[in-house]
């Protein structure tokens, strides 16, 4: 692995002050930074930023780890070759674009629901107790699914943190310029060249996005998958735009 370059380094310590500080202070730091969905009142128009630089509670340690020793390892190759502005910029458009998918997919998820119920007469008073509490009557699994009320409760309830989506913009990024490096997952020991390493991981993350949220059926992991998506979808596109008009060589320094 190459030597930590100074805006990665300046990032990882953002990050776990972020990390130390937000467990310190407690549930405020969470209502401030995370991202929740517009619908929930505790949104703010910075937590898109914000939260890619929140992660799980301790004594979840593995989020953060994760997310710090991928950014060191491919964020540091990157900026080699790119130079400190660009791929910072490059690193937070893909943890915007991250946000912007998330937020999109709650915001289908809780509408979609929120419609249903509606035009089912349902009492405003009902769907409250649903969207605020997780509290409903079978009666109600008459009119919609479980999966749907749900993912109306964790789109409006759940806010999401993590440097991930950025992460993956990165993982895109590493893909385009060194398609034959190889690469390994921590349960999967064999060496795998990131042209196809990258897609594959991409391909299980949309499934169990999908598998996760009422567009496909319940059972959903706890992780933000389209966030990551969005991630790695905005590092495409600029990538496939960089390479298109030859400037991903050049350097922003």
């Amino acid at each position: 692995m190459m030597r930590m370059t100074e805006t990665v380094k300046q990032l990882l310590i953002i990050n776990v002050i972020f990390y130390i500080g937000s467990n310190y202070v407690g549930d405020v730091t969470y209502q401030l930074f995370a991202l929740f969905s517009p619908d929930n009142p505790n949104f703010n128009y910075w937590q898109p930023l914000t939260s890619m630089f929140m992660h799980a509670r301790f004594p979840n340690l593995m989020h953060i780890v994760f997310n710090m020793f991928a950014l060191i390892s491919f964020g540091s190759a990157l900026e080699h070759f790119w130079g400190a502005r660009k791929f910072l910029f490059f690193y937070i458009s893909c943890g915007l674009g991250a946000a912007l998918l998330h937020m999109g997919v709650n915001y289908y998820q809780y509408h979609h629901a929120l419609e249903i119920l509606q035009q089912a007469n349902v009492p405003t008073e009902v769907i409250n107790a649903v969207v605020k509490e997780g509290r409903y009557n079978n009666a109600l699994l008459e009119i919609i699914s479980l999966s749907d009320l749900e993912a109306m409760y964790s789109s409006y309830n759940i806010p999401a943190v993590g440097a991930s989506g950025a992460i993956y913009g990165l993982l895109i990024a590493f893909a385009f310029m060194f398609p034959n490096a190889e690469l390994m997952m921590m349960f999967i020991p064999v060496p795998i060249k990131a042209k196809y390493f990258v897609p594959g991981l991409l391909v299980l993350d949309l499934v169990l996005g999908f598998k996760g949220s009422s567009i496909f059926g319940s059972g959903g992991t706890g992780i933000a998958h389209f966030a990551h998506l969005g991630g790695a979808l905005t590092g495409f596109i600029m990538m496939w735009y960089w390479k298109k008009n030859s400037f991903n060589n050049k350097r922003w320094d």
